[in-house]
């Protein structure tokens, strides 16, 4: 590491600091936690860090001997953790579900990205209780700069991907919600049906996939941390 950086302490938990304590990295090793793997899908689990900064984070993870970078399908660079970065999965989990049960949800939902909110719903989601066919599920957050609310979640076979533009299927459901909703939801934080009877959410479609949403969506990874504040 960097001796401008460094604390100068032999103690472990300075040396680990100062590999994990710089800003991005744990994101980054949540990202890597939940199975990205390439470049371009780690930018959007962090859309607000530079590419610059994601690369140098990056090279500093590996030098750590934390992650390793292998040419994967067709040439891409891979990155993947490796014994060492696999052995923090509980500290990055724990440092999560520490926050899901001390910090204030209000404060959280302060910090509301929907570039993250959807990737995180896309990588979650359970196609189970959907229909067998490609089914096509559109989020509008009226609230939001135009270029930024709407999105798509297209469920085919099994995978899940999602668009930032109109992919050109025909839409199954339209959910419109506000961004804070969607997002006290996917925390854990309140219910559908409790959003649809305040008039925060509604739904255009299928009833059935409108229906089955609670279990088709999921929750965050967190949702479940009792919580000992409010």
């Amino acid at each position: 590491m960097d001796q401008h950086g460094s604390y100068g302490q032999f103690c472990p938990v300075s040396m680990a600091a100062e590999i994990l304590c710089t800003r991005w990295t744990v994101l980054i090793l949540r990202e890597l936690l939940c199975g990205t793997t390439r470049f371009n899908d780690l930018r959007r689990g962090v859309p607000r860090m530079s590419p610059a900064l994601l690369s140098k984070r990056l090279k500093e993870l590996e030098r750590a001997g934390v992650i390793v970078a292998r040419p994967g399908e067709r040439g891409v660079t891979e990155y993947r953790l490796s014994p060492a970065g696999r052995d923090l999965e509980p500290i990055v989990m724990g440092l999560g579900f520490w926050g899901q049960r001390w910090v204030e949800s209000q404060l959280s939902l302060k910090n509301l990205d929907p570039s993250l909110l959807m990737w995180d719903m896309r990588r979650n989601l359970n196609p189970q209780p959907l229909p067998s066919r490609r089914c096509t599920i559109q989020f509008l957050y009226p609230e939001l700069p135009e270029n930024r609310q709407n999105w798509w979640l297209v469920v085919d076979c099994g995978t899940v991907d999602l668009c930032g533009f109109d992919p050109g299927f025909e839409i199954d459901l339209l959910v419109t919600t506000s961004l804070r909703s969607m997002t006290a939801i996917w925390m854990g934080l309140s219910m559908i049906r409790r959003e649809v009877d305040a008039g925060n959410l509604a739904f255009d479609g299928d009833p059935e996939i409108a229906n089955a949403m609670q279990q088709w969506l999921g929750f965050s990874k967190f949702a479940g941390a009792p919580r000992s504040v409010a």
